[in-house]
């Protein structure tokens, strides 16, 4: 596959009680990864989604997994390898 690689690191912050959190984390539509965490600590997890694709601009969203409701919050999106540009917490863009 051609395009251009970067790493983009983000805080995920979750309240819950009962069963652990379990999301999907998804870039432009396209299923990255599932999660499930057993433990109440800590207070949030940091993510890490790589992506190789080709220039443009993507957007990241997070899906609670049915049945459970949880809270989750993204925060501190950076980009920790690669070039390119975080636009807001959740849409970054792949420089050429």
């Amino acid at each position: 596959m051609k395009g251009n690689f970067i790493k983009i690191r983000f805080d995920l912050h979750c309240t819950w009680s009962g069963f652990g959190p379990e999301y999907r984390i998804y870039v432009n539509n396209e299923l990255f990864t599932e999660r499930t965490y057993l433990v109440k600590e800590p207070e949030y997890y940091k993510e890490m989604l790589q992506v190789k694709g080709p220039p443009g601009r993507y957007s990241i969203k997070l899906e609670p997994v049915e049945p459970h409701h949880n809270n989750f919050v993204m925060s501190n999106t950076h980009i920790e390898h690669g070039n390119g540009k975080i636009h807001n917490t959740t849409e970054f863009e792949i420089y050429a």
